[in-house]
């Protein structure tokens, strides 16, 4: 009775499981559509949702959903004037082994040529300053007068004239004595801006607390240089100029500069501090971040405005059937922001956050939708959309609100090979499976009640 029993039983769980099972093994998968979904977001930039890569033999394919800001940065416009001290301190090399001046005069230079770039709008001019090697009469230097400046280029649209003019700039010798009369630096500076009503900015760039003044032909830390320094320092806004001031070279600023001051209090009486500046913007730096400073901090105060797209979200819907028949796991995760780390049962969707995104960046993520092996077979022959719609919300480069929407979505579709018995998965097959597992469980029991009537 055994040996009769086992092999029904074995039959009804092979039967059983082909149910389940052997749909899994013949169904094909094919992708019917790849329509790139593209939503444009502020003037140029856009979102991407696409297909990338599809393995039909696993029945699995791979989107991608981007975003590129590709937001056309405003150019600045107006005036700027470059004023670089050349006292003898910028010879002194810094930890890289390059003198502070060269490294000052590359990072301006580099900051012009990134200003100025397909950029007719704008124009700068450069000045230097420190004190003059003159010599008076008693063969005594002078110092205190304009000549503690020097003008090195009139404002120009001229990349080329402007480097060389920057390059051209040369240092006191260490044998030299030299100071820093930056009232003169801005004075001469002042002068070479027009009576345009414009953006207009002045530049310095120095490694020296002032110690030299306009009409005094001595060398002092006092309150006379404090006072003069930063009158002159304050009335450019008067004439509508914005300093933007970076400060190196004070290895300590706790040390005394005379009896009273310290080199930080007494920079602070004349630029104020980086938080509460007494003008503008104000850099007060090591070394090492000169070229930081210039080319990217500088560069950035002078932009118009930031061209990044902010508060980002972007909530990708899926279909009910493609949550419930296939697997979904990310490829790659997102490179900025944060996502979802699985479909929200609830909304059948991801949500991605992006709190900033900034000109030139590009945020990226990939997941794959694998079909189940216990998948539904009433979705057999039906054209699968892999998402329902995308919803963009985001805030634009000039602050505003926008939302965009799109239904567009790659198609995919799962079929059955033609074949004379019905395949598992299919309805005619489970009809003909169940009829199957009754008869033998009709057979099974009359057995075991002639085996019972048998014992009897």
């Amino acid at each position: 009775m055994k040996k009769i029993i086992t092999p029904i039983l074995f039959i009804v769980i092979i039967l059983l499981t082909n149910l389940s099972f052997a749909s899994y093994n013949t169904v094909t998968m094919s992708v019917v559509e790849e329509p790139i979904c593209t939503i444009k977001i502020g003037q140029n930039s856009k979102f991407e949702k696409k297909l990338i890569s599809k393995d039909l033999s696993n029945k699995e394919v791979t989107l991608q959903l981007q975003v590129t800001n590709e937001e056309t940065p405003e150019k600045p416009t107006g005036e700027i004037v470059l004023v670089i001290d050349n006292s003898n301190s910028m010879n002194i090399k810094t930890s890289s082994g390059e003198s502070r001046g060269n490294i000052i005069k590359s990072s301006a230079k580099k900051l012009v040529n990134t200003l100025l770039k397909d950029n007719s709008n704008l124009k700068i001019g450069a000045v230097s300053f420190s004190t003059s090697p003159d010599k008076n009469s008693a063969g005594l230097i002078e110092v205190g007068t304009t000549n503690d400046a020097k003008k090195l280029c009139d404002l120009s649209s001229d990349v080329s004239a402007l480097s060389s003019a920057i390059d051209g700039i040369t240092y006191v010798a260490d044998n030299e004595a030299s100071y820093t009369n930056l009232q003169a630096g801005l004075n001469l500076g002042k002068q070479l801006f027009t009576n345009s009503q414009n953006n207009k900015n002045i530049i310095i760039l120095t490694d020296g607390v002032p110690n030299v003044i306009l009409n005094r032909n001595t060398i002092l830390y006092d309150e006379d240089v404090i006072s003069a320094t930063k009158s002159e320092y304050t009335s450019l806004a008067s004439s509508n100029i914005k300093p933007i001031t970076m400060l190196t070279g004070i290895e300590n600023g706790e040390d005394k500069l005379n009896s009273t001051d310290t080199y930080n209090s007494y920079i602070q009486k004349i630029f104020g501090t980086p938080q509460n500046p007494t003008a503008g913007i104000f850099y007060y730096i090591n070394d090492d971040q000169i070229e930081e400073t210039v080319s990217q901090d500088i560069l950035k105060s002078l932009m118009p405005q930031s061209n990044s797209l902010k508060d980002i979200t972007i909530v990708d819907y899926f279909p009910k059937e493609i949550v419930e028949n296939f697997d979904f796991a990310y490829v790659s995760q997102a490179n900025i922001g944060n996502i979802s780390s699985s479909i929200d049962t609830k909304t059948n969707s991801i949500t991605w956050t992006i709190p900033e995104l900034a000109y030139g960046q590009t945020a990226t993520v990939q997941y794959k939708l694998k079909l189940k092996e216990n998948y539904n077979s009433n979705i057999v022959g039906k054209i699968l959309n892999t998402n329902q719609k995308v919803d963009i919300n985001y805030t634009n480069i000039d602050g505003q609100k926008e939302t965009k929407t799109s239904d567009i979505s790659p198609k995919i579709c799962l079929e059955e090979p033609p074949a004379i018995l019905p395949h598992a998965g299919t309805v005619a097959f489970v009809t003909f499976s169940i009829i199957v597992i009754f008869a033998l469980a009709i057979s099974l029991i009359k057995l075991i009640i002639l085996n019972n009537n048998m014992k009897q």
